[in-house]
């Protein structure tokens, strides 16, 4: 393992009525003007959005309301949800969302506490924030794991580029499961490819010899893909929920990072997807890893290998290593066409080859591949993705 810091994490109040706990404890120590910002109103539809006003009045907090964040949340959303903070002299900023909400959240606090244009700040003057507008979470749908760090993808449009970028961590987080029973069935799988999406790339990061990071996460996909199976058969399953909620933090709370420069190739390329289409995440994930993976396992044959054995028990000893890391490979791929995700990228109506060569021309190159990637290799993936 490589030489690490592990960083403190926000409080997390997980289980089902955990609302009225934490906020009872919290919002005796947050100041008096709350902003509360959510996406396109589901959560007064759900009973989450009366619940969370009605504890904040109790409170005698002066609420402000920002909505409108959208599924890939642009630099000019944060920008105008700084501005709000900043005429109503906002002491608490809380996100009620997934993981759109959250992140456009964390750099609308930093954006809030700052004259300079944040996207200037971090990737041309190359200055992390240091100063931000407090802020806690209220999660009503899982498999981003924003909840638990402070890295956000905020989206440039004029520019065309979907990137992470530094903000806030959450003072709080408040993960009850039964918010999540009203979540379409598409978004709950889709954000869970997303959880074994973000497991899977820390998993094939470096180092690639086996260490107690990586043993860890071989849990997590396990329990992940077995939750995602369940909640399948049985959309109801308030404990199959449970755990897909907490893979969800536990793949992004920094653990299974200990030790581990992180791969993440496959999301780069989905962020620049998401950047020229605005496609949904966890599809874009799904179409692109099993093709990338074939394109960069041999230069990670023992690692595949072992993914094959562990992960989806494929214990052939007449296999060679070799083999057994495309079995994997192909067992994921199953995995997905399983549970509904798209197979291709024209599945999800992006066709236009003209436009993938940008994608792969403007898409950030992983350090922490198991092969770096050329921007044309990256493009010849594209294709195969068709």
């Amino acid at each position: 393992m490589e030489k690490f810091i592990m960083d403190d994490m926000p409080k997390v109040y997980f289980g089902e009525g955990v609302l009225n706990e934490a906020f009872t404890y919290e919002l005796k120590s947050i100041g008096d003007n709350v902003m509360i910002a959510y996406g396109g109103g589901s959560i007064k539809r759900t009973g989450v959005y009366d619940k969370v006003i009605s504890l904040l009045k109790k409170a005698n907090k002066n609420i402000t309301e920002f909505s409108g964040i959208m599924p890939n949340p642009t630099l000019k959303k944060v920008q105008e949800g700084a501005e709000l903070v900043k005429n109503n002299q906002i002491d608490f900023i809380l996100a009620v969302g997934g993981g759109s909400v959250i992140d456009c959240c964390k750099m609308i606090s930093v954006q809030a506490k700052t004259d300079k244009d944040i996207w200037v700040m971090q990737f041309i003057d190359k200055n992390m924030p240091t100063d931000f507008v407090p802020m806690g979470v209220v999660l009503t749908a899982s498999g981003t794991g924003s909840e638990m760090n402070n890295g956000a993808v905020i989206t440039h449009e004029e520019l065309k580029i979907k990137t992470g970028m530094r903000g806030a961590l959450a003072k709080f987080a408040i993960l009850d499961p039964t918010y999540t029973l009203t979540v379409p069935m598409k978004q709950v799988i889709s954000g869970a490819f997303d959880t074994l999406s973000h497991a899977m790339e820390t998993y094939f990061g470096k180092p690639l010899n086996d260490n107690v990071s990586d043993e860890i996460n071989e849990a997590i996909m396990c329990n992940t893909i077995r939750n995602i199976r369940k909640v399948i058969e049985n959309p109801k399953n308030l404990e199959a929920r449970s755990e897909l909620m907490w893979d969800s933090a536990m793949a992004e709370n920094g653990i299974l990072k200990l030790g581990k420069t992180g791969d993440f190739q496959a999301h780069f390329i989905e962020h620049q997807i998401g950047a020229f289409t605005d496609c949904n995440h966890g599809q874009g994930l799904a179409a692109i890893h099993p093709n990338m993976y074939k394109h960069i396992y041999k230069n990670a044959v023992n690692k595949f290998a072992r993914f094959a054995q562990v992960v989806w028990k494929i214990n052939d000893e007449l296999l060679s290593q070799e083999e057994l890391a495309l079995a994997g490979i192909n067992a994921l791929a199953e995995f997905i066409q399983e549970i509904g995700l798209p197979t291709s990228l024209t599945e999800m109506g992006i066709t236009d080859k003209n436009m993938l060569k940008e994608i792969a021309d403007s898409c950030t190159i992983s350090i922490g591949c198991a092969k770096q990637l050329t921007h044309e290799e990256i493009y010849t993936i594209l294709i195969e993705c068709l």
